[in-house]
């Protein structure tokens, strides 16, 4: 069991040894109330080897915390928070002791505002400190909740990361994931207890850039996870491709924030896991995280849009830049098939660089040899991609 915590700068996690911890996130909501324990277990090894690093999951299942489990026990006995179910229980404990096992970091939702006439300011303290003080030995636990970002969820908001901070110590990660959007950050950033932000573009894409770039730039700073997109599969009455399943991934990471993924059946059909759970959208966040984290220093990833001298497009066919931030490599995600000019003097700092194409569908690298740092250079998408990203790397010596 690992746990993690943020970053010197703010803007990102480390483990316990202070290494920097990759957040590949995945959205398996009813886990813990839908699943059988060798089912969760299954899924869970299977996001790990995937590259998933962590899993957002609902304590109590999605909805209003009243519906029961596979065995038929709900999660408070009465409906009343002030009465915990231990069976329920009983059933979470080997999910999370699993998730531990495999070093996954669980991201346990302990309120739902459809949970409002349940948790309230008068229980809300004594229900989160129940909740952590049973899970305080679990340091791969991180504590989040879903209120509207609206000024009136405040008050239950800090009674509850009082009650969690009572019951585990205050040595557990803290975050709020706004159901519905915008982020955190919109109305309680200042909180001290809120360790970092999340935000729920839902599938309205072309917001994902501007929200976690809008996160990243906040002061203090505090990492940003892009927590909620669009799930891959039937959602809406259309279908959400691979490729926006990697626009959404590339559109955060290189905003300078954190990825979470879903795919709609994960909440909507959860016994078919088998069905999903090796889907098209999930093998292209394998190679994003093997791409990204093959990087040198991935972590000192510095967002820049200003590299873009022509083609940065806009919504859905926004084409995003990135530069480590001494200057070792520039990253550009082009969204479709299009062209974009760098300004070479900024994308190495100056120096001349290795070029290449990277598939993101497969993560084969096409040369494209020695380019200067300095004027600007048109880079056209390979014939056939529906997406691409462009690698510039220092050259060895310059």
């Amino acid at each position: 069991m690992a746990r993690i915590r943020v970053s010197a700068n703010g803007l990102y996690f480390v483990d316990e040894q202070g290494e920097p911890f990759f957040w590949l996130g995945d959205t398996l909501w009813e886990l813990f109330r839908l699943a059988t324990t060798d089912d969760a277990r299954a899924m869970l090894k299977r996001r790990r080897e995937q590259g998933f690093s962590a899993i957002q999951i609902m304590m109590t299942g999605v909805g209003d915390g009243t519906e029961p489990d596979l065995d038929g026990q709900k999660p408070w006995i009465g409906d009343d928070p002030a009465h915990p179910n231990e069976a329920y229980f009983r059933r979470v404990d080997p999910v999370i002791e699993a998730a531990g096992s495999l070093g996954l970091t669980l991201v346990v939702g302990i309120y739902h505002q459809r949970q409002r006439e349940h948790i309230t300011t008068d229980n809300a303290r004594s229900y989160a400190r129940w909740a952590a003080e049973r899970y305080r030995d679990a340091p791969h636990v991180v504590w989040t909740m879903y209120p509207e970002a609206k000024a009136e969820y405040v008050p239950v908001l800090r009674e509850l990361a009082a009650g969690i901070k009572e019951g585990e110590g205050g040595t557990h990660l803290i975050t709020v994931h706004p159901d519905p959007s915008p982020t955190s950050s919109s109305f309680i950033h200042q909180e001290e207890w809120l360790d970092f932000n999340m935000s729920q573009p839902c599938v309205e894409y072309e917001l994902i850039h501007k929200m976690v770039s809008y996160d990243y730039a906040r002061t203090p700073p505090k990492p940003a996870v892009m927590a909620e997109g669009g799930y891959e599969g039937e959602e809406f009455g259309r279908t959400q491709t691979a490729l926006e399943i990697r626009q959404q991934a590339y559109w955060s990471y290189l905003a300078g924030g954190h990825h979470s993924y879903g795919h709609n059946d994960n909440w909507a059909s959860p016994g078919t896991w088998r069905d999903w759970i090796d889907s098209p959208g999930a093998r292209s966040l394998t190679v994003c995280r093997r791409i990204l984290t093959g990087l040198h220093e991935w972590w000192r990833l510095v967002p820049d849009q200003s590299l873009l001298a022509a083609g940065e497009g806009e919504g859905l066919t926004l084409n995003v830049a990135a530069r480590h931030e001494a200057g070792d490599w520039c990253f550009v995600y082009l969204s479709s098939p299009s062209e974009v000019s760098l300004r070479m003097d900024g994308a190495c700092g100056g120096h001349a660089a290795d070029a290449c194409w990277i598939d993101p569908t497969t993560g084969q690298r096409t040369g494209l040899g020695d380019v200067e740092g300095s004027g600007i250079r048109a880079f056209a998408t390979p014939d056939g991609w529906y997406d691409a990203l462009l690698l510039l790397q220092k050259r060895s010596g310059s």
